[in-house]
Formats: C-alpha cells, structure tokens, sequence
C-alpha cells in the first residue's frame, strides 16, 4: 500500500484533504508543521498567534479519520527562509510574499525530503491546484476547477521532483462542496473561518512585527515626488507599499502614490496614478514547469499578485535564471519582491521574483 504523508494546519482544507487521501487507499499520517511560537510573534496581550489551538484541531481530526498524527519541528528553517527573507524583502524596499516562501522552501522541500527519508511516496496538502502528467513524463501543475479558490500561483516554485510528490485532493472541488463533506464527516473544523492574513502577522501590522522581531528602529524619513521635491515626513520605510494612497499622512493638493521606495536614503518617492503604470519587468530566481526552458519570444498570459486577472504578455528569457515579461498592456503598481505568474491556458508556465 503506497504510503501519504498529510500536512495539516488546523483548518477545513487540510482536513477534508486528509479524508480523501485515506479514502483513495493510501496509508496516511497527519502532520503540522511547528513553525513559530507564540511568544516568536507576540507583541501584546491581545495579538498572539493560536497555533496551539490549530494543532488541537488538527489531532482532534486525525483522531476522528483514524490516522496517526505528528507534529515535526521546523522552526529554525522558517526562521531562516520565510521571516528572514520577508524582514530583509521590506528593509531594502522590496514586497515579499511569503506564503510563495513557505511552499517553496518548506512545504515541498523540507517535508518532501523528510517524506523521502521515511519512505512516503506522496505528500499531501489542501491546495486548490491540480498535478498532471503530461505524454512526455513531464509534470504539470493545473489551476483548481473553482477558480475563485485557485492558489496556482503561490505553487509556482514547485520543481518537477516536487510536483512528482505532491497531491492536492481538493483540486476539483468548490470550497462549498469542501465544507459540506467535513459536515457530513462530523469534523469540527467544518465551518472554521479561513485564514486570510500572513500566519505569523495575524493582525496584518507588518510593521509593528518587524520592530518587534528585530528590536530595530526605522528612522523617519523624507517623502519625495519624483523630481526629489520633500512633500512631507514617512514614518519608516517598512510601513509602505507601492501604490499605496491610504495613510500617507500627508495633505496634497491631488491624490499621490507611492511609487518606488530608496532605502539607501530613506525615501518613499510619490507619483500622480498614471505613473504607477509599466509595461514590463524583470523577474529572476525563476522556475519552470510546463517548459523546461524558453528558447524564443513565448505568449503567456501573466499575474503580478494573487488577485489579479491574468494578463496577455510576452516573456522571453535573459539566461537560465532570469525573464522579461512585456504585457500588452501598462500594469499597474508592480511590485519588487512579488511573483510574475505566467500561465498557457489552465497551466502554468513558470514564474519568478519581480526585481
């Protein structure tokens, strides 16, 4: 009997997946991944993360499936390669985006190469995605039949030795459908909200984390317009994102953007709306599935950030570890540190880091 290895969170997704999986035949084992303590991300008495509490969850449905259940420490590597990276993303200007982090260097490398160690053929998630096999052998990763749950785009990074692991039950289903199976089941996460911020930031106060994470002061610095004209005073370059209007501080006789920040001067520099607008960009550290790799001019369809409609765009490659996408159209607010996503109908391409 193959064996699955489940990594559970606590919530719906997870759980309903790990039912499917045993239910497929497999031998399964539960497992969450011990991240970060509470006392990690504590900054006052009304703001703590309750992993505790989603382990509890997690043991309490593996109980009720019947499968065995673990807990696997990999709180130095999340230090290492999700919080260091996302701290060291905002203090040189960029935007991380540490969920793609997590999957990348935690989910589907840690936990593949210890499902390997211990002779698990599979390891399991509640991703909304799809893996295929292509004719070739090839690996492919497919968007989620509800669209509106589709989270292909944080799965980019996955390699083809990865994706050869890697099974997500709940690809062809709504996340409506998801609720009502753990219902059904009894399960008591059933109606558990989703989680919709970065887990270790659960009030989304990012700023406020990496003071306190760090013990570091962000001095206040000059707002600028493009032309180097002060407008104002920032209150740390950390507490701003690009195209970000809302809580500025500032009394302007039109609306201003943020549209680049200069840490190496401490400066947030402003722009009207219309100057947020690019047509291309530059993506490195980049991975590919569908292709192994672009030899010509290749027509994709693109996102920039999670949300967003896919865009028409040309991507064509710099060397093996760098792209330039040009959209057919200026997109606004690109983002240094977030994905480029590109997709050829429901699969996806590849992508990379927006530098």
């Amino acid at each position: 009997m193959k064996k699955a290895l489940i990594a559970m969170s606590g919530g719906v997704d997870s759980s309903v997946a790990a039912y499917l999986t045993k239910q497929a035949g497999y031998d399964c084992a539960g497992i969450t991944l011990k991240l970060f303590d509470n006392d990690d991300i504590e900054i006052s008495r009304d703001r703590t993360c309750c992993s505790l509490d989603d382990i509890e969850d997690a043991r309490a449905v593996c109980r009720t499936i019947g499968i065995p259940y673990y807990v696997y420490n990999f709180k130095d590597s999340f230090r290492e390669h999700v919080i260091a990276r996302f701290i060291r993303a905002y203090e040189t200007g960029a935007t991380p985006n540490p969920c793609v982090d997590c999957n990348r260097f935690i989910k589907f490398e840690k936990l593949v190469r210890r499902a390997e160690e211990l002779d698990y053929d599979l390891v399991v998630t509640g991703h909304y995605a799809t893996v295929e096999r292509s004719e070739s052998g090839r690996y492919l990763l497919k968007k989620a039949a509800d669209l509106s749950k589709d989270q292909s785009y944080v799965l980019y990074p996955l390699t083809q030795r990865q994706l050869a692991k890697a099974y997500f039950p709940l690809g062809s289903m709504t996340k409506d459908e998801t609720r009502k199976l753990a219902e059904s089941l009894g399960l008591l996460n059933a109606r558990k909200r989703d989680s919709q911020d970065i887990c270790f930031v659960p009030d989304g106060d990012y700023a406020s984390f990496i003071e306190h994470y760090t013990g570091n002061v962000y001095p206040h610095g000059a707002f600028t317009d493009e032309d180097g004209n002060v407008l104002g005073e920032h209150k740390g370059i950390i507490r701003y994102t690009i195209g970000q209007r809302r809580g500025l501080g500032l009394a302007l006789p039109h609306p201003m953007y943020v549209k680049e920040k200069d840490p190496e001067n401490n400066r947030v520099i402003l722009c009207d709306n219309e100057r947020l607008f690019s047509q291309s960009l530059i993506a490195k550290d980049v991975n590919l599935i569908s292709v192994d790799r672009i030899d010509a001019p290749m027509r994709v369809k693109a996102r920039v950030r999670y949300n967003q409609k896919e865009q028409p765009a040309t991507v064509i490659s710099l060397d093996d570890d760098t792209i330039s996408v040009t959209f057919d159209e200026p997109q606004r607010a690109i983002c240094k540190g977030q994905a480029v996503v590109l997709y050829d109908g429901d699969y996806v391409v590849g992508g990379g880091t927006i530098v």
